[in-house]
């Protein structure tokens, strides 16, 4: 396959034949010209080419489209046809061009669905990961890469409280979409389950949403509380190193790359919101208005775990959200939390009514996204804890998600995984 191949829209049915012409480059751009109003941040490219992987350090932008995958191909080079041609459709779409061009045609479908022409860039990064079905699937190494998972992919344990539902639960490959316009996140991930027509077949998706208080500011969560304050500084590259990007311990697809773990998190707004605010600084640890630590002032104060009342008892409640989750508390454990809160409607029915009588009235909560060096003295070692014994517990429900092994960063010319499939 050539930027030359002359571009055609494969049928449903057609893909595997078809993915070269799919992915011919071409000079029209999206992002030409924003819309009246757009800000003026929504022009810049985040780089797709490099040592990592967009989407993981990246600034976080204010809206997630992710997409879980089951793979249907049979064939290896099926697999590998599908990851070239999301590859150059990404780097495409991330830089504010349509996924793929081809001659105006009114007898065929369109080489890009258009949704977002004329929308900028909005800053869209795409961040492909692997799950553990690419490697072994119902005891079948489908694809000759059994040998190939890393040590540290273990599969998630299933944690005290967990009621994760089937269908928006695993998958073999992912994409996380981020971009500070929905559309243009949504967008993105439509063109590449255009592109997977008869390779993959979508298996779950979560959208997010994360409000902008403006430069410096942390975001509060649905539950009104400041979210991501003791985050690792993605600006410090050796933080980075030590938390976040796998290295020379890891096989050498995934070096500069990052495990994923991804959460769908319900939380039971209508009990929290019935809460007295005091009540719910003891659950988190923090001060609600402020995100200060219990009994500090500012938001970056340090937590001080040991401080205690006038009675001699703890400030900060030893089943604390923040104490169970810190590194202190953790023998030094740390994760990069990506999380964006969602609102996909109500759950109560008519049948069902009045809601109030109902454990939740909404389908909302937190989509927990962590990356990490090491799942198992990351998430895992954290997590097991907290879901035993966090206050927290008794308003959140987990109900699906994943992980995933996100390889490390695509050179230009190279596809996703490249190195994984050329090691097998």
């Amino acid at each position: 396959m050539t930027e030359s191949d002359n571009p055609a829209q494969p049928s449903r049915r057609r893909f595997l034949g078809a993915t070269g012409s799919l992915v011919a480059l071409g000079s029209t751009s999206y992002g030409s010209a924003a819309p009246t109003g757009t800000p003026k941040h929504n022009d810049q490219v985040e780089p797709f080419w490099g040592p990592h992987q967009a989407g993981i350090v990246t600034p976080a932008q204010r809206s997630t489209y992710f997409a879980a995958f089951d793979l249907a191909a049979t064939k290896r080079a099926d697999v590998i046809a599908m990851l070239k041609a999301w590859t150059n459709a990404a780097a495409r779409l991330t830089a504010g061009k349509p996924a793929a061009t081809a001659e105006a045609s009114a007898d065929m479908p369109g080489a890009d669905t258009a949704d977002t022409m004329g929308l900028p860039p909005s800053r869209l990064t795409v961040t492909f990961g692997f799950g553990p079905g690419l490697f072994v699937k119902d005891g079948k190494d489908r694809y000759g890469l059994a040998a190939q998972r890393p040590e540290a992919f273990v599969d998630l344990p299933r944690f005290v409280g967990d009621q994760l539902v089937a269908t928006h639960t695993g998958g073999d490959v992912s994409v996380q979409a981020c971009a500070d316009d929905p559309q243009v996140a949504f967008h993105a991930v439509r063109q590449l389950g255009r592109l997977s027509y008869d390779a993959a077949d979508l298996r779950w998706t979560q959208t997010g949403f994360m409000p902008d208080f403006g430069p410096g500011e942390r975001p509060r969560n649905l539950m009104g509380f400041k979210d991501g304050t003791n985050n690792p500084s993605i600006t410090d590259a050796a933080a980075m190193d030590k938390v976040v990007w796998v290295g020379s311990e890891g096989p050498d697809w995934m070096r500069g790359g990052s495990y994923l773990v991804a959460r769908r998190i319900r939380i039971a707004l209508e009990h929290w919101d019935r809460m007295k605010v005091g009540f719910q600084e003891q659950t988190v640890g923090r001060h609600k208005y402020s995100g200060a630590p219990l009994g500090r002032t500012n938001e970056k104060d340090a937590l001080d775990l040991d401080a205690k009342d006038e009675d001699g008892n703890l400030l900060t409640p030893e089943n604390a959200h923040v104490r169970l989750a810190t590194a202190t508390t953790n023998d030094g454990a740390q994760i990069l939390r990506r999380p964006y809160s969602y609102n996909d409607g109500t759950n109560f029915t008519a049948e069902r009514w009045p809601p109030w009588r109902q454990a939740n009235e909404y389908d909302a909560g937190l989509f927990f996204m962590c990356y990490q060096r090491d799942p198992r003295t990351g998430f895992i070692k954290i997590f097991e804890n907290m879901s035993k014994f966090d206050m927290m517990n008794q308003f959140v429900t987990h109900v699906g998600g994943g992980m995933f092994a996100c390889p490390g960063g695509i050179a230009s010319g190279e596809y996703v995984g490249q190195r994984l499939f050329e090691t097998a």
